[in-house]
């Protein structure tokens, strides 16, 4: 049973519905320096959305492919992957009630056709008020959304804002899990824009790690202590960190207390409620995906593909997972066993292959 944590969708009409381009559109905050623009892929005919923050600096790409529901499947069964969990890239940090609403509607048309293939995350902004909550509630209990997705940061602020807190206690009181979407750069980027993989790999990791930092020190998992919280990237790389997040007691005394010794109550929080998904094998070497697992836990590093902006994580991740050195009890919780469990994924004999 192998399970993509993070095969990204758009709606299959999303370049040919100018209305539904431009409801999205609307919601990219462009007054405050985001830039968006279509345009065709140079050499080719189809087109693809580019975002740039500042203008001339591209943060996120997407084109036809990931609307196309056909290629989808074909990917998906050349490669092996039982089930894909579907979700938006970039967009739930800034779309609209009535548009998530459309987008969840959309979600759910997909998964009917194909349950044995796909699972959603709701989309919903983490506002708190009554309609944003109703939304919430109907996606879990109508639409049969396995989690919420959630941008790593909104505006300039992180999750442990308490205007986020109401957004936090619904998805406490469906015992949901929450999947975080990395957003193209973190809150400060001005140092790091300039460069393209700066900007564009290693401003993604920031973002994450931050997001996850901000989680872990605050008070919120004190107060909804059943959240679950899955980070793309590997949390930004958050294995090679474990121990100076949480440093341990080490029977030296210190002539001035320079970090907090809460190492035990952050590796609870670690076992019981942080997750990572990989975010496509190939941005890894097999050394670093090891570490992962082996620091992390194999049931807390779930296997995705990042289908389809990086479509050698569909096309070649399972392979290359599979030559990690690492036992078949903790490759089958990587590759779907653990996910499974987190999100409660029923997993169906396939009608499509």
């Amino acid at each position: 049973m192998i399970i993509d944590l993070n095969n990204m969708w758009m709606p299959e009409n999303f370049f040919r519905d100018e209305a539904l381009m431009n409801s999205f559109f609307r919601s990219c905050p462009r007054i405050f320096g985001e830039n968006i623009s279509v345009v065709n892929i140079p050499g080719k005919t189809e087109k693809q959305v580019v975002l740039a923050k500042p203008k001339g600096y591209d943060i996120l790409n997407f084109d036809e492919l990931m609307c196309d529901p056909d290629a989808r499947l074909e990917y998906m069964d050349k490669a092996g992957v039982d089930i894909s969990v579907l979700s938006l890239p970039i967009w739930e940090e800034w779309l609209d009630l009535e548009t998530c609403k459309k987008v969840n509607n959309m979600l759910h048309e997909v998964v009917k056709k194909h349950p044995d293939r796909y699972v959603a995350l709701a989309i919903v902004p983490p506002y708190g008020d009554k309609e944003c909550l109703k939304e919430l509630e109907r996606c879990v209990k109508e639409l049969g959304c396995c989690g919420v997705e959630m941008a790593a940061h909104y505006g300039t602020l992180y999750h442990d804002n308490e205007l986020f807190r109401p957004h936090f206690k619904k998805i406490s009181q469906l015992n949901i899990p929450v999947r975080v979407h990395h957003t193209p750069m973190p809150v400060d980027y001005q140092h790091i824009y300039e460069y393209t993989n700066l900007r564009r790999s290693f401003g993604r990791c920031v973002d994450v790690m931050t997001s996850l930092g901000r989680v872990i020190f605050s008070d919120l998992l004190e107060q909804f202590p059943n959240l679950t919280f899955t980070y793309t990237h590997i949390g930004g790389g958050f294995f090679a960190y474990t121990n100076m997040f949480a440093p341990p007691q080490q029977g030296v005394t210190e002539n001035v207390d320079r970090v907090e010794i809460i190492g035990d109550k952050i590796r609870g929080y670690m076992k019981n409620n942080i997750y990572h998904d990989i975010t496509s094998p190939l941005r890894w070497t097999k050394g670093q995906l090891e570490l992962a697992i082996k620091e992390l836990g194999a049931d807390h590093v779930f296997y995705s593909s990042c289908y389809p902006v990086r479509m050698g994580g569909i096309t070649k991740g399972i392979e290359y997972m599979k030559e990690l050195n690492i036992s078949k009890k903790e490759l089958d919780l990587v590759m779907g066993g653990a996910a499974a469990k987190l999100y409660n994924i029923k997993v169906k004999k396939s009608k499509s292959k």
